[in-house]
């Protein structure tokens, strides 16, 4: 009983913070719910494996909540997301054959090294003095200045999905910088973040399962390839339950305070996660 009381208040926690920075939640869930299967006895060599797997599920749910609020709320830009889709999937479906066949001690090193480029890379551009040309209207959709072409953008798309698939996440830490340095205000960035979260999530789950089917006889019993699914079923109600007043707040707090409260996260689980490898 302890354990889906612990699943269902980390889906609350994160569903929150999905809403309301554009993330997937899989920087929360993977640190958690590896200590978790680690305190259950999983297979030490599959349970950074089973996280990411079982995070990417969560992040379907958690992505279209925080989608269907952003959307609401006019956030998100449409064309850029029909841009970038191509290349979200065939990268993600690419990053967890890879993932599939890297150590767990290799995947710690990564999810911890990109937290880290995370954090510092937003930081530096709280820092640094904004562009004047970066406060935009109100519609996503009208752009005053020409986009990119869609090569750079299903480029950055096969990137940030490879990424993604491999740290379990809906692609927020990227997606977010990448549309910002193309001029996009950061709450039109975060909505159209929250929406390119669902194709690198279905992708990412779905490759997840199809690596992990092979690995049944060295997995937790309720698992569905590296997708556990007793966690998974109390995360999801939690988590879309709380998504959607995290993407409220989104709307209604200071662009500053939104960047630091992302910047403070990623230093927290980046430390957290760097006394884990050392210890």
């Amino acid at each position: 009983m302890e354990w889906w009381l612990m699943y269902l208040i980390l889906g609350a926690v994160v569903g929150f913070f999905a809403g309301l920075l554009g993330i997937g939640g899989g920087l929360l869930i993977v640190p958690a719910l590896t200590y978790m299967f680690t305190a259950q006895d999983f297979p030490p060599d599959r349970i950074l494996h089973l996280a990411l797997g079982t995070t990417m599920a969560t992040i379907i749910f958690t992505s279209a909540a925080s989608l269907y609020t952003h959307h609401k709320h006019a956030a998100v830009n449409w064309t850029i997301f029909r841009y970038m889709t191509p290349g979200i999937v065939i990268g993600t479906l690419a990053g967890t054959v890879l993932a599939g066949t890297l150590s767990t001690l290799i995947l710690r090193i990564i999810f911890t090294l990109f937290i880290c480029y995370a954090a510092t890379s937003m930081l530096l551009k709280l820092i640094s003095k904004p562009r004047p040309d970066t406060k935009l209207g109100a519609d996503p959709n009208q752009y005053p200045y020409p986009l990119p072409q869609k090569t750079v953008f299903f480029t950055a798309g096969s990137i940030i999905g490879s990424v993604s698939s491999l740290v379990a996440i809906g692609g927020g830490i990227l997606t977010v910088p990448f549309l910002t340095l193309c001029q996009i205000r950061l709450q039109h960035a975060i909505g159209t973040a929250a929406a390119i979260g669902f194709p690198i999530a279905l992708a990412g789950t779905i490759g997840y399962i199809a690596n992990g089917i092979a690995q049944t006889q060295h997995l937790p019993v309720y698992s569905l390839g590296y997708v556990y699914l007793p966690a998974l079923g109390w995360l999801i109600p939690a988590s879309m339950l709380t998504a959607p007043l995290g993407a409220r707040t989104t709307h209604s707090t200071r662009t500053a305070t939104l960047k630091k409260l992302f910047i403070v996260l990623l230093y927290g689980l980046a430390v957290k996660m760097l006394y884990d490898l050392y210890a």
